[in-house]
């Protein structure tokens, strides 16, 4: 089972490509941009309280047979500020 990469930032709802470094999540694959995720959330996940870590790359040839999603999930409360 692979990682979904969500397509975007679930905070500012940026896009967030498959090959960016610059995507955080947690374990339960909440997906944030590296703004965010530094400046308003300082590392802490708001859904769930864990830690935000940076995604893996999914190299290109692997994202063939096992593509990004192209699901967007955005918060439906805006993200706290810590």
């Amino acid at each position: 089972m692979a990682l979904e990469l969500r397509p975007n930032c679930e905070c500012c709802d940026r896009d967030i490509s498959p090959a960016s470094t610059e995507a955080y999540i947690c374990t339960f694959e909440c997906t944030f941009c590296l703004e965010c995720a530094s400046q308003k959330l300082r590392f802490v996940c708001p859904n769930c309280g864990g830690e935000l870590v940076r995604r893996p790359v999914r190299p290109a040839a692997k994202l063939v047979k096992n593509p990004a999603s192209k699901v967007r999930v955005v918060r439906g409360e805006p993200c706290p500020t810590r």
